[in-house]
């Protein structure tokens, strides 16, 4: 260790070194800088140690050193999230769990595994594939984020539609709170008695404790599956079919959108036969027994007949299928081909509404001066406007957040909300007025002090707190701080 380092930072380093081994304690500016942005990259922090970890043991004593000496603890995953939720605001100790990614338990019977939060979320699903099962949330990033930060952020994915976001399928959990304590929480019993504690944990994007296992349900592999392209010449067409699709009782695996400008985008990267002049194509995936398919697939058919589709193809096999999705996955890397650098939001409005909130955004996209290109959940009402620029260009970033801004709001106008599946982090924090009053606020920072009192997890997060994140940085570990309730 260096000498010009300040004595209570070396003891801390110390201190942390004896627990996990110096190797892995970072705390060079080279490798600090690695953990101050996530995916979104707008949000910038930088830690002021990084710790791995390789046990709830582990974990649990650096979280109780670092508490004790006044620093935040901040937990990270793949660090794909697009909220600023691992992104140490207030400076303070990093606990990344690239090391945790071990199946620790699988449950062929019951249809569940236990895991480390550093698992990657489709490792999971290529382990339990001897057994025919499969983990069901999918975001889009899921070859690179891990099951720990889909917890956080309560992460959903195309096919969520069907099967239900992260807390659908997370029955149990350890947990280290502030204090060190080890607590677990279990809901794997139907109906529990007492209050649901895992619900509170899951989304809350590490402001309660730091998850270090899981226990998760596991879904059999369909029997069939089929997946179409629709194709429209006409965006109000490809919405009311979205409408009229889960009207007639069809509840697709999957219903995604792609409108406009991104089409063409993802074609010409992915090549997975997008029609370049289409105006919408929704990627419709139905599963189940064959009978249910081919049921299915004749309403399916009529909907898009009746809205005047110019053309419905069905995936032919399952290389067909695999690229139809690349196409997908792979949008928003494809969507660097019109600028280098992003800010993707994720509101949710009505499905009635889709057309409305689409056209909006266009005209922001105009009044701001900046490409908005809009891939996304269409089944489930959750957009994902996705803002391109050039972070080069002055002024770009203020436009950017502004018709973020704008967007949000008016998906909470149309009934919606502002966060589907990427959280609220840093980034929407300040917008959690638009949903809930002084009450409603109040009693979260309280439910939030009833598991970390002094704000040691993840603070400025998730919740408006009244102060800067340099305040409450400037106070840590003092008396003003714990007065204050700053962090909380």
């Amino acid at each position: 260790m260096t000498t010009t380092l300040a004595p209570a930072y070396q003891q801390l380093m110390t201190d942390l070194s004896a627990v996990v081994g110096s190797r892995y304690v970072l705390w060079r500016p080279e490798e600090l800088m690695l953990y101050e942005y996530d995916g979104s990259a707008l949000d910038m922090a930088r830690p002021d140690i990084v710790v791995v970890p390789n046990s709830t043991a582990e974990v649990a004593q650096v979280v109780r050193i670092a508490a004790q000496a006044g620093f935040p603890v901040v937990a990270r995953g793949g660090g794909t999230g697009l909220s600023g939720g691992s992104v140490p605001a207030a400076g303070g100790v990093v606990v990344s769990t690239s090391r945790m990614h071990r199946v620790l338990a699988v449950d062929e019977v019951a249809r569940t595994a236990r895991v480390q939060p550093g698992l990657i979320n489709t490792d999971l699903s290529e382990y339990t594939l001897p057994w025919d099962l499969h983990f069901a949330p999918d975001p889009s990033s899921q070859k690179a984020s891990t099951i720990g930060g889909n917890s956080a952020e309560n992460a959903g994915g195309p096919h969520c539609l069907k099967y239900g976001i992260t807390t659908n399928h997370v029955l149990a959990a350890t947990v280290v709170l502030a204090n060190g304590e080890i607590l677990e929480l279990d809901n794997t019993a139907p109906d529990r008695p007492g209050y649901d504690l895992l619900g509170v944990i899951v989304g809350s994007e590490g402001t309660l404790g730091l998850v270090t296992e899981l226990t998760v349900r596991l879904m059999p592999n369909p029997e069939s599956v089929k997946t179409f392209l629709a194709i429209f010449d006409d965006l109000d067409s490809a919405s009311q079919t979205v409408s009229a699709i889960i009207g007639q009782g069809v509840i697709p695996a999957a219903l995604e959108m792609l409108e406009g400008q991104g089409i063409a985008l993802v074609e010409q990267s992915v090549h997975a036969g997008y029609p370049l002049d289409a105006q919408a194509v929704l990627l419709i995936e139905i599963d189940g027994m064959d009978e249910e398919i081919d049921d299915e697939t004749r309403r399916i058919e009529y909907i898009c007949q009746h809205f005047e589709a110019r053309e419905l193809r069905a995936a032919k096999d399952e290389d067909q299928r695999k690229k139809l999705w690349a196409g997908r996955k792979g949008a928003l890397a494809a969507c660097a081909r019109l600028a280098p650098h992003y800010h993707i939001q994720d509101g949710v409005v009505p499905r009635s509404r889709l057309t409305e909130v689409l056209q909006l955004t266009r005209e922001v996209a105009k009044r701001q001066r900046v490409h908005i290109v809009n891939i996304f959940h269409a089944g489930d009402g959750n957009l994902h406007p996705l803002l391109l620029f050039d972070i080069r260009e002055e002024g770009i970033i203020e436009r950017a957040i502004a018709a973020s801004e704008e967007i949000l709001k008016a998906c909470v106008d149309a009934g919606g909300t502002i966060s589907g599946e990427h959280g609220i982090g840093i980034e929407k924090r300040d917008y959690m007025a638009w949903l809930f009053n002084d009450d409603d606020l109040w009693a979260m920072r309280q439910m939030r002090a009833c598991f970390d009192a002094v704000g040691v997890m993840n603070p400025c997060k998730l919740i408006p707190t009244g102060a800067s994140c340099g305040d409450i940085k400037a106070a840590r570990g003092g008396a003003k701080a714990l007065a204050a309730g700053a962090w909380i």
